[in-house]
């Protein structure tokens, strides 16, 4: 008999910021439907390069802005697995290892035991190329893909972006006076998903306002600083964040994800086309 919910939806990212980027608006539709909605952060984000306190204490300050932002979307359980921040794109000096270095199969069974914990019907990672190619989000990529098999997750989605809606915005973006990105039209050539290769395109828009909030929560990653802690210019947190209502639902309105790994016996196969639904296999 087809299942109708409640499910759990547990999320997995690199850093603090990552979950209002890519899923924002997905964690808040899935809570706001009466799902329970678990957020797990590989690092505490200590290397980010928007702030001018890097370190320790930015990592204090950036674990505060997550719980602010899981708190705007809905989330159930923020899980915190401590590990250090890779940097990019300049390896992050520090203690210990990156966590990019860190084995899959070490961080897999970290994440699994949420997953087993949580009996997660799905799980979201990020696409092969990690998006962008942060060395910390390629990590999640393949942890999480491991993890769902140790834990026997049923579906996991690899969150993305139309690669198409990614060339067109950044072309726009970098026309805004004062716009800051460490991620080129270079870096994006190849980045994120081709559009034939999406499976889920989630409608939030009715949410938009939730996944702002988000976003404004990361108040450290909005602008980058120079020598002196100069202001160099507005990054893609604080251009997201400060989109007035109407734009801000046309251009946060979407998300997207490509359906990727199913255990054995998990309900499937998969529909034609970018679907709207991310429990639509377990409700089969």
């Amino acid at each position: 008999m087809p299942r109708s919910g409640p499910f759990v939806l547990v999320s997995f990212h690199a850093h603090p910021d990552d979950e209002a980027l890519l899923t924002g608006g997905t964690l808040a539709r899935a809570a706001a439907e009466g799902h329970r909605v678990v957020l797990v952060v590989a690092t505490d984000g200590e290397a980010g390069l928007a702030a001018d306190d890097p370190g320790a204490a930015l990592g204090d300050r950036r674990a505060a802005e997550l719980a602010r932002s899981a708190a705007a979307l809905g989330v159930a359980r923020v899980v915190r697995l401590g590990h250090r921040d890779s940097g990019w794109p300049e390896p992050a000096p520090g203690p210990g290892r990156p966590f990019s270095a860190v084995p899959v199969e070490e961080v897999a069974a970290e994440l699994a035991a949420v997953l087993r914990e949580e009996g997660a019907d799905v799980l979201t990672t990020y696409d092969a190329a990690g998006g962008y190619g942060h060395p910390d989000h390629v990590h999640v990529h393949h942890v999480g893909a491991r993890a769902a098999q140790l834990a026997g997750t049923p579906v996991v989605l690899e969150a993305t972006v139309d690669r198409t809606l990614v060339h067109r915005g950044l072309r726009i973006a970098q026309r805004v006076p004062g716009f800051v990105s460490d991620v080129t039209a270079d870096r994006v050539r190849e980045a994120f998903s081709p559009r034939h290769a999406l499976t889920h395109r989630v409608d939030v828009r009715r949410h938009v306002d939730a996944k702002r909030a988000a976003l404004r929560a990361h108040a450290s990653q909005t602008e980058t600083r120079g020598l002196g802690g100069r202001v160099r210019g507005l990054r893609g947190v604080g251009l997201l964040g400060a989109l007035p209502g109407p734009l801000a639902r046309l251009v946060l309105g979407r998300e997207w994800f490509v359906e990727s790994t199913r255990v054995p016996g998990a309900p499937g196969p998969r529909g034609r086309g970018p679907g709207d639904d991310v429990f639509a296999a377990v409700r089969r």
